[in-house]
């Protein structure tokens, strides 16, 4: 659904070139969720707008739903749903009628489009809406409403850009499950960009990271998480048992850290699987004789992968741009 070779974007600003993209690849299949991770500036908004035809690059190539962005835009926008950040539907107009005009820009006739239209407000679940101005929605019913002019053309390729922002966690929660309903039934596949790191972690497939203009990152969640932050597991022990605990800790763990305490002493190690290895780890402890006082796993996050790539947290400069 998406391919792209060496895609680059400069600006100039005061004279000066600024790389914005600088050469990314990027392949999606079709079907897939990807989310595309990246603190502000790093270029991730100017890639999503090079791939839905908003911008033009500097260099390379992209094909989108099997059309170039360069050579064929329209054909490109014709074939993709996008949801920006901002609300797509006018304030002033009904529900039913946003959508019915939607089909018809695309092409469709009147009855066709309403059809679809009815379709989209039964699996949105707007139907008590259709007769309702936009300016009377709440956050999540505008944001099911964009969600739903984005697919009125039924487009092989939906980007969804910030789709959850600024929702309360309930209104996120049952954006999602519209959004995964919608993939069941019409497999459809997503571009995802978010600042909400837990939901690429649990709805995408795969995660995409770009750092200054360059893709640094590309794998699933999982995969990741336990390359690039890992499990980490802390034991708190007797300060007499401090040589005993970290012998066994070492056999295991990697990247071994002490914080003392006045009685007690706390040893820290990275570890793969460190919810199996648990078990494993308390019972050699009690094999050589240390008393174990506590005891915790650490399950990375995405935003600990961007820290150990990037020394920096995606999810504080993200909240400071919020």
């Amino acid at each position: 659904m998406i391919h792209t070779e060496r895609l680059t974007r400069h600006f100039v600003s005061k004279k000066e070139t600024i790389e914005a993209v600088k050469g990314v690849d990027i392949d999606v299949a079709a079907g897939e969720l990807v989310a595309f991770l990246g603190p502000n500036g790093a270029g991730k908004s100017t890639t999503l707008r090079m791939l839905t035809t908003l911008l033009p690059p500097t260099s390379g190539k992209a094909w989108v739903a099997g059309a170039s962005i360069t050579t064929e835009p329209a054909l490109v926008r014709s074939r993709i749903g996008y949801i920006g950040q901002g609300d797509g539907a006018g304030h002033g107009f009904r529900v039913m009628d946003e959508l019915v005009t939607q089909g018809r820009f695309y092409g469709m006739n009147a009855s066709d489009s309403h059809t679809r239209a009815k379709e989209l407000t039964k699996t949105l679940d707007l139907t008590s809406l259709e007769k309702r101005r936009v300016s009377t929605l709440s956050g999540g019913q505008r944001r099911r409403l964009d969600i739903a002019l984005g697919l009125m053309h039924r487009p092989g390729l939906l980007f969804l850009d910030e789709p959850s922002t600024g929702m309360d966690p309930h209104n996120r929660a049952n954006l999602w499950e519209h959004i995964d309903a919608l993939r069941d039934r019409q497999e459809t596949t997503i571009v995802l960009t978010t600042h909400y790191l837990e939901e690429a972690d649990f709805h995408a497939e795969r995660v995409l990271v770009i750092d200054h203009g360059e893709i640094i990152a590309n794998d699933t969640a999982a995969n990741l998480k336990a390359t690039l932050a890992g499990d980490r597991i802390a034991v708190t022990v007797d300060g007499s048992d401090l040589a005993a605990a970290s012998a066994v800790v070492a056999t295991r763990g990697s990247d071994l850290t002490t914080s003392n305490g006045s009685r007690e002493v706390t040893i820290a190690g990275r570890f793969d699987q460190g919810t199996r290895m648990l078990p494993w780890l308390l019972r050699e402890l009690d094999h050589v004789g240390v008393d174990v006082r506590a005891a915790d796993v650490r399950v990375p996050t995405l935003d600990d992968v961007f820290l150990s790539l990037t020394g920096r947290s995606l999810r504080e400069e993200s909240e400071v741009a919020v």
